[in-house]
């Protein structure tokens, strides 16, 4: 038996779980999630409490049985406080502008401005110009989001300059040694 599978969701007060037959639908104070459910997997809730179980020991079932159940509760999460990642951009000349909430300019060192639109349901925050706050109620789309704008200059190896997450160490090399 899976031990994150079998583990129950909590569902706090003001969360409602709606799951039918294929399909989950998970609404809050932040807004409303959906998912399809494969086959084989059920959702039970009494009360507060919402379980997720396999219909057999397939390995299929058993696959997605641990995986169902978390993504379910970063669902509740997400409609509950909601998701954010935060980057860094380091670097001279290297900052970041907001333009309105769902987009930004970002300076990277190319000879162009770079321009970024959130998808809907992602708003960034900029509170300072090295600084970028990616948030959302989908756990999926804030870490892919962030992935995305981090991707557009990677931190690289010698000078360290790039857009990070925050707190990401970046390892250094050496440069050139002197004769």
């Amino acid at each position: 038996m899976s031990r994150i599978g079998k583990s129950p969701i909590t569902v706090p007060a003001g969360v409602s779980v709606e799951a039918t037959s294929g399909h989950v639908k998970v609404t809050g104070p932040q807004g409303s999630l959906e998912r399809s459910v494969p086959e084989g997997i059920t959702l039970t809730q009494e009360g507060d409490v919402l379980t997720v179980s396999r219909i057999d020991d397939s390995r299929e079932h058993r696959s997605l049985h641990g995986l169902l159940r978390t993504l379910i509760a970063n669902m509740v999460t997400g409609v509950t406080t909601g998701y954010t990642k935060e980057l860094e951009i380091v670097g001279v000349g290297y900052r970041c502008a907001a333009k309105g909430p769902n987009s930004l300019e970002l300076a990277l060192g190319f000879s162009h401005p770079v321009f970024v639109d959130a998808p809907s349901g992602i708003t960034f925050e900029v509170p300072v110009p090295t600084r970028i706050i990616v948030k959302g109620i989908d756990k999926e789309q804030v870490g892919q989001m962030a992935a995305n704008i981090r991707k557009l200059r990677k931190p690289e190896p010698y000078k360290g300059k790039g857009v990070r997450y925050a707190g990401e160490h970046v390892l250094r090399k050496a440069g050139k040694a002197a004769k």
